[in-house]
C-alpha cells in the first residue's frame, strides 16, 4: 500500500535535501508536488486542499529547526500532518464492565466482512479474550458456512441459525452470556450497493445488540467509493471506526488518507492479506513512517514476537545488536520471516530501503534456494562462513542443486546483512526496549 505515493514523496524530499536553505519558491514547488502526489493517490479533493493548506501554514515563514536541515524539517512537518490525517493515535479497545463487549461489523457485499470477523476474533484471542462469532449474514449463500470454516481456523466458535438476522443477533448475544464469552462479533449482510433495506436491517440489528463498537469494513481498493460508502453508513449507524480490508492490493492509499477527514472516524484495523494472520491494529504514526520511507520497525517486531518464542526473540535481538549473526541464525530468521507475512510487505517496514528493492516483485519462493544452500553447509561453515573456500563452494552448490554463483551471492548478501544490522541501532534498540518493557511489565504484574 502507498507504493506510488512513497515513490513521489521520496523524489520530492531528495530534491529538497540537496538544496540546503529553502526559499519561498522551493516551498511552493514542494507543496505543488505534494498536492499532485496526493491527488494521484486518489485522496479526496477537499482533504488534499486542507492538508496542503495546513502544510503551507506550518512551512511558510516558520523558523526552521536549528537541529535539522530545512529539507529534514519539511519531512518532519509532512510526517506530522500524515499522522494527523490518518487518525493521530491507534485505537485503544476498552471492554464492557458487564461482558460481552459487542462489536458490530457493517459494510457492502464483497468488502471482506466475514474474513474480517474471523481475523478480529483471532486478534481478540491474542489479547487474552474469549470471543464468539455470530453469523447474521443470512442473505449471501454460504456466508455462515464460510464464517464457520474461518472460525475453525482461528479457534473461535460461531453461532447462527436459520431465522431472521435480528433474531440471530439477539440469540447470539444471549448465547455469549450463557457460555461466558466476553466478546461478541456480529457479521451482518451487505449488498453490492447501498439500499434502504440493507440499512434498515443493520440498524435493527444494532438496536437489538447495542454494540460497544460499530466498525465499518471498507475495501481499500475502491478508493473514493470507499469514502462515499463510509459517509452513507455513518448517516444510519453511529460508526466508531473503520476497518480497511485488502490494503495489500491498493498501491495508492486514497481511502486510508481520506476516511478520517471526511467521516470523522479513525481507522481501527487493517487487513493486510488473505491469511487469517494478515490483520493488525492500525497505527497512524507507523503508517506515516512507511509512506515516507522511514520504515515501521515496531510492527516488524510485533510480527516477529507473534511467530517466535519470547526468549528466542530476545536472543535474536541481542545478536542483531552485536552484529554476530551466524548462518544458522540467518536460516532461523528466514523461516520465521515466512510466517510473518508476504516478503514484499516486510521489506517495506525496513527503514532506508532503496526504492528499487522496496518495489521489487519479491516472492517467498525466493527463499527456498537460500534454505537449500545453508542446509548443504557443515555446522562449522554455518558458524563461520569465512572458512568457505572454492572447493567448499563447489560442494555446497552440488549438494543444494544450485550454482557456485548462487552460493557466492548468498555469502555476499549475508555479509551485507551483518553490516546493515551493525549500522541499524534503531532496529536493535527498539527490540531491546520492547523486550525490557515487557520484562518490567511482567515483574509488576507478578508483584501484584
Amino acid at each position: 500500500m502507498f507504493e506510488a505515493l512513497s515513490d513521489r514523496f521520496e523524489g520530492i524530499f531528495t530534491r529538497l535535501r540537496g538544496r540546503g536553505r529553502l526559499n519561498q519558491d522551493d516551498v511552493d514547488e514542494a507543496l505543488r508536488e505534494i498536492r499532485m502526489a496526493l491527488l494521484q493517490a486518489d485522496v479526496n479533493l477537499l482533504v488534499v486542499r486542507d492538508v496542503v493548506g495546513r502544510l503551507r501554514t506550518e512551512l511558510v515563514g516558520a523558523e526552521l529547526s536549528r537541529s535539522l536541515t530545512p529539507g529534514q524539517q519539511v519531512v518532519k512537518v509532512v510526517h506530522d500532518e500524515l499522522v494527523r490525517v490518518l487518525g493521530g493515535t491507534a485505537l485503544k479497545v476498552t471492554y464492557a464492565s458487564r461482558p460481552p463487549t459487542v462489536v458490530l461489523l457493517a459494510g457492502l457485499q464483497g468488502a471482506g466482512k466475514t474474513s474480517v470477523a474471523a481475523k478480529l476474533g483471532r486478534w481478540f484471542k491474542q489479547q487474552g479474550r474469549n470471543p464468539l462469532l455470530v453469523g447474521a449474514d443470512l442473505q449471501r449463500p454460504a456466508a455462515v458456512e464460510q464464517l464457520r470454516v474461518l472460525g475453525g481456523q482461528v479457534g473461535v466458535p460461531v453461532f447462527s441459525e436459520p431465522s431472521d438476522p435480528v433474531t440471530v443477533a439477539k440469540k447470539g448475544l444471549a448465547e455469549a452470556v450463557r457460555i461466558g464469552r466476553d466478546v461478541l462479533i456480529v457479521d451482518t449482510a451487505g449488498r453490492l450497493h447501498i439500499d434502504a433495506e440493507m440499512m434498515e436491517q443493520v440498524r435493527q440489528i444494532s438496536e437489538a445488540v447495542q454494540p460497544h463498537y460499530t466498525f465499518l469494513v471498507i475495501d481499500a481498493m475502491t478508493g473514493q467509493d470507499a469514502v462515499t460508502t463510509a459517509e452513507a453508513f455513518h448517516q444510519t449507524l453511529d460508526l466508531d471506526a473503520v476497518v480497511l480490508s485488502k490494503i495489500d492490493g491498493d498501491a495508492r492509499g486514497g481511502a486510508a488518507l481520506s476516511v478520517k477527514e471526511v467521516v470523522g472516524r479513525p481507522i481501527a484495523f487493517a487487513s493486510t492479506g488473505e491469511k487469517v494472520e494478515d490483520f493488525e491494529l492500525f497505527h497512524p504514526d507507523r503508517m506515516a513512517g512507511r509512506i515516507l520511507g522511514m520504515g515501521d520497525v515496531l510492527t516488524l517486531i510485533d510480527r516477529a514476537e507473534q511467530v517466535m518464542e519470547r526468549e528466542d526473540a530476545e536472543k535474536a535481538a541481542a545478536k542483531l545488536a552485536e552484529g554476530r549473526l551466524t548462518l544458522d541464525d540467518f536460516l532461523e530468521q528466514l523461516q520465521a520471516v515466512k510466517k510473518m507475512g508476504p516478503l514484499s510487505g516486510l521489506v517495506g517496514m525496513l527503514p532506508s530501503v532503496p526504492k528499487e528493492v522496496r518495489n521489487a516483485q519479491l516472492d517467498d519462493s525466493m527463499l527456498k534456494p537460500v534454505e537449500a544452500i545453508i542446509h548443504s553447509m557443515t555446522p562449522a561453515e554455518r558458524a563461520d562462513p569465512s572458512i568457505i573456500n572454492g572447493s567448499r563452494r563447489s560442494r555446497i552448490a552440488a549438494g543444494s542443486g544450485t550454482t557456485v554463483q548462487e552460493v557466492n551471492e548468498l555469502l555476499e548478501r549475508f555479509k551485507q546483512v551483518q553490516q546493515y544490522m551493525r549500522q541499524m541501532p534503531g532496529l536493535a534498540g527498539a527490540a531491546a526496549r520492547r523486550s525490557a518493557g515487557k520484562k518490567a511489565a511482567a515483574k509488576r504484574k507478578k508483584r501484584r
